[in-house]
């Protein structure tokens, strides 16, 4: 159930109380929604850290307000705080600061990362107006089309410009705060009623540059609002720009634009980027259509039967409508539990699924988890006031004057303006003829494209300026118009000096008195036109970085290919081509390195092609080849080898000398597949299997491989929901002092229990996660869960025992995981000192001076930095002398054969005297016998684990059993 309690917060000791009244501590998943009607930043600055005292698990958001919404009722210049239970569906928050360096569309790219397959919905909060939120919303909804978007921009009931953000971490002035939603149990539908109109004569604008407007109609645009709204309502216009919004046309859609400050100048920047050029007119809510739709919303609202309702509504709307707003918020009440906030801008749907930035609207997000039954439809009546009636009255009078004068204006001479717009102002070439193809008369843009005067045309044949090959043509369409039917064409003319371009040409009748006088001509130059089409035509089917074709091009070459294999019953091949540790360059040379490199590969490949080959790009360092003349195995695996060798070969750039290498993958028709999607299936299978046996091989599909790459994905399927699912558990394996014998620690270990499957492997798991990318949030679950339950074992008097958690390459790489390590030792209050992550080798040494970075990082916590499995990878002291380290672990395969008399014993006396050497602590991993303790003790060895102590435990039995171990 998704439940919210709210309250009005006064004190850090009423706060605490609301939330021990209301078990609050108790959920993993609470949202909460901070709505300030004060810009008091020392009084939020107090409240913050209060919630992340209370509920250290809840996340946080909220902006100030320029009005509350308290349980279905208005409220003003108080702090609203609303408490969402979520029992099945997951939160996460995220807050973006804006500088000069970043604009929307990086904003919106970092949003959509933060969203993920599964977020249902995202809240959203901006402060300032440096930032373009249609943009920002255009970029989400490209890469998340099903995410459901909803909030606005934050502001007061002063002035917008005294806006903030925040979430449990931060307050902004200029930036935006994001709450993803998330879970297949989360029901999330969004109700918006937006009816803004346009009012008076449209006005064109003559200077701008993105949000700054200096001439409207080319003039101040002060004078402009004095003229339409007056002196008075202009000198206040930053307290009340809200209800006096523009709509400006943005593609194809009316959306409102608002002033939001009048600089000395007359000038005025506004709430979104215009251009010159851009049209801009006067709007007003339809009140009457407001009311009726919603009534319709709530009926459609109730019957979905929510259990909350977060509302974001605006501040013009309460202004102008208080008492219709206050009916609304009372109807939502009657529903479900109504909070939320006045804004200056809210985030809503009008046509279609996009999210627009809207004004003068309500919208909101109803909200239920599990499977909900569908109520009854309620009624809403709402008994319209007088002074609305009124307002009403005054629209419907503007309305109707303006139909008045443009009823007026048709009046006028029409022939005037027919041939003022045709002729004069037309941009496109316009001429008439008489009914031999005489002309009689030509426009401006006729006389510029063809640099004759319209004293040299009139009253010359049409037919002098083709060509004598389209004569019949042309003829026949001009006797069609001629007869009353329009025609459409394309022609190439030339220009008197011989320029050709081509033209598409519509010829419509002239008729006077219902008498057919003559041909109009009208004529587009669509030479430019032409060309983007052939280029969009290129683009759609060839790679723009290596003139390939593209993988959309491959399948239709590859359809033919097979039909005409099928015909002749003979076999072809399709190859997957991937070129091995490609990312590396990109990561360390820059994508500039990665696409040249990539160009000249492509190029040597296409060297050593032979007759009857079609290669293509799929995107990235991948290339997908098909054989369509080859006679057997024998003679594709010689032409996929030719393809290995010229890869291999060094690649340049700046001085540097690249070595590369490329796993193949063949699938055979028909054997392997008859259609195209199953060959470039199985090829990608067999080179996945080329990949994972080290790289620079040619390997060939085996129905085998399917079942395999079936199992993997199912695997995969079930490891998306297992977090989620609460299927992981940790174990934890006992650390021991080898000098006193006694437990000092543990190490948190993950395991898999699925309801199918049974136990699950690690091994077979945790690759898995990291190929993926989940085993970043996954680790981060393994961090708080460890941190927390030693945390508690310290608390009952086991000891102050330390804990070992284990850091995967994907979650150390991340910018935030300095900041995860901090919230995670917050949430739990553990001191850093108890805190040992573990790294491997290779995790440090794909970027050193990085990870030495971050590990300093980690170490001015407090935290402790561990190598683990010492000793399997480059165990240099070149690199290990200057890493900030605290542990060395020795892998357990040294440990395994560890006897008197072998090998391993010198190797692991090297390891302990290279950590005392370097003053850092040793433990020994995989212990199962007392002669490798006793050995361990005399090689000076400090701690030690393993199964002559213990497995790892779970964490009652670690409780239970550690209370009374002392070796």
């Amino acid at each position: 159930m998704a439940k919210t309690y709210s309250c009005m917060y006064t004190n850090d000791d009423q706060l605490y109380s609301f939330i021990e009244d209301h078990e609050l501590t108790t959920y993993p998943n609470v949202l909460v929604q901070v709505f300030s009607g004060t810009t008091d930043k020392e009084k939020l600055e107090q409240l913050l850290p209060a919630l992340r005292k209370y509920v250290p698990l809840a996340i946080v958001t909220g902006c100030t307000a320029s009005g509350e919404i308290f349980q279905g009722e208005l409220s003003e210049y108080n702090i609203i705080l609303t408490f969402t239970i979520f029992e099945k569906s997951q939160i996460k928050s995220i807050y973006i600061e804006t500088d000069q360096n970043n604009n929307s569309i990086e904003i919106g790219r970092a949003l959509s990362e933060f969203a993920e397959e599964r977020t249902k919905a995202l809240i959203l909060f901006f402060a300032g107006y440096e930032t373009s939120v249609q943009s920002v919303l255009e970029v989400l909804h490209e890469k998340h089309p099903e995410i459901i978007t909803a909030g606005g921009m934050a502001g007061c009931l002063k002035t917008a410009d005294d806006s903030l953000v925040f979430n449990q971490d931060r307050i902004i002035s200029n930036g935006v705060t994001a709450v993803a939603l998330q879970g297949e149990y989360l029901n999330v539908h969004s109700y918006v009623n937006y009816q803004l109109e346009e009012i008076g004569r449209p006005f064109t604008v003559t200077r701008a540059e993105e949000t700054s407007i200096y001439e409207i109609d080319g003039k101040d645009p002060l004078q402009l609002i004095k003229h339409y709204l007056g002196e008075e309502n202009a000198s206040h216009l930053s307290e009340a720009s809200m209800e006096f919004p523009f709509l400006h046309e943005y593609k194809g859609e009316k959306l409102p634009v608002f002033i939001t400050s009048i600089q000395k100048d007359g000038s005025i920047k506004v709430s979104r980027p215009v251009k010159e050029g851009d049209q801009l007119s006067f709007a007003y809510t339809n009140i009457q259509n407001m009311i009726h739709h919603t009534s319709d919303c709530m009926e459609k609202l109730s019957q979905q039967n929510p259990q909350s309702i977060f509302v974001y509504n605006c501040i013009a709307k309460k202004n102008y409508s208080h008492d219709f707003a206050e009916i609304e918020l009372a109807m939502l009440q009657s529903i479900a539990p109504s909070n939320g906030v006045f804004l200056h801008g809210e985030i809503g749907y009008t046509n279609g699924r996009q999210p627009k930035m809207l004004g003068h609207s309500f919208s909101c997000l109803a909200l239920s988890e599990g499977i909900i039954k569908r109520a009854e439809k309620k009624s809403f009546v709402y008994e319209i006031p007088h002074y609305i009636k009124t307002i009403d009255s005054l629209t419907h009078l503007m309305r109707a004057s303006l139909k008045d004068i443009e009823e007026l204006n048709n009046s006028l001479s029409l022939s005037e303006q027919h041939y003022r717009s045709l002729f004069d102002h037309n941009a496109d070439i316009v001429y008439s003829t008489d009914l031999n193809g005489v002309f009689t008369s030509v426009n401006t843009a006729f006389e510029k494209t063809f640099e004759y005067s319209k004293d040299e045309v009139v009253g010359t044949s049409a037919l002098n300026y083709i060509t004598p090959a389209d004569i019949p043509r042309i003829r026949i369409h001009y006797a069609r118009a001629l007869k009353g039917q329009h025609q459409h064409y394309n022609i190439e003319l030339t220009t008197k000096s011989g320029e050709n371009n081509l033209y598409q040409i519509k010829n419509i009748p002239v008729k006077v008195n219902g008498q057919t006088v003559g041909v109009y001509g009208i004529g587009k130059n669509i030479t430019e036109l032409k060309k983007i089409e052939e280029k969009v035509t290129e683009l759609s089917y060839f790679d723009t970085l290596t003139g390939l074709p593209n993988r959309v091009k491959f399948i239709e070459q590859l359809e033919e290919f097979t039909r005409k294999a099928e015909n002749q019953n003979r076999m072809l091949a399709v190859l997957s081509v991937d070129i091995d540790r490609f990312k590396f360059i990109n990561d360390g040379f820059g994508h500039d390195a990665g696409d040249l490199i990539l160009k000249e590969l492509s190029e040597r490949i296409e060297k050593v092609l032979t007759a009857g080959t079609y290669l293509s790009s799929f995107g990235g360092d991948k290339f997908t080849l098909v054989f369509s003349r080859t006679k057997d195995m024998e003679d594709v695996m010689k032409k996929a080898k030719y393809i290995l060798q010229e890869i291999a070969k060094p690649a340049y750039y700046k001085g540097k000398e690249f070595f590369l290498t490329a796993s193949i993958g063949v699938s055979l028709y028909p054997n392997d597949g008859e259609d195209q999607n199953s060959l470039i299936k199985n090829a990608d299978i067999a080179m996945n299997r080329s990949k994972k046996q080290g790289g620079n091989r040619i390997t060939f599909f085996s129905m085998e491989m399917d079942s395999h790459a079936m199992a993997r994905l199912e695997l995969e399927s079930y490891l998306r929901k297992a977090l989620q699912k609460n299927e992981f558990h940790l174990c934890y394996q006992p650390l021991i002092n080898l000098e006193t014998g006694n437990v000092y620690g543990s190490e948190a270990l993950i395991r898999w229990n699925h309801p199918i499957l049974g136990v699950v492997s690690p091994a077979d798991f945790i690759p898995l996660a990291e190929e993926t990318g989940l085993i970043e949030e996954i680790g981060a679950w393994v961090l708080r869960t460890a941190c927390v339950q030693n945390k508690q074992w310290q608390r009952q008097g086991l000891g102050m025992l330390s804990i070992s958690v284990n850091v995967s390459a994907n979650q150390f790489q991340q910018p935030n995981f300095v900041e995860q390590v901090k919230q995670a030792l917050l949430n739990s209050e553990l001191e850093a000192k108890y805190l040992t992550l573990e790294l491997t080798e290779s995790t440090m040494l794909n970027d050193v001076d990085y990870s030495i970075q971050v590990m300093k990082s980690l170490q001015e916590l407090g935290v402790k930095v561990s190598i683990d499995d010492f000793g399997t990878g480059y165990s240099s002291l070149s690199y290990l002398r200057n890493l900030p380290i605290n542990t060395l672990k020795i892998d357990r395969s040294f440990i395994n054969n560890l006897k008197l008399d072998t090998s391993d014993v010198a190797i692991v006396k090297a390891i302990i005297t290279m950590g005392q050497g370097l003053d850092v602590q040793v433990v020994a991993e995989g212990v199962e016998t007392e002669e490798q303790i006793e050995l361990l003790k005399e090689m000076k060895c400090h701690y030690a684990q393993g199964f002559f102590y213990h497995k790892p435990l779970k964490s009652a039995d670690f409780e239970k059993d550690i209370k009374g171990v002392s070796i």
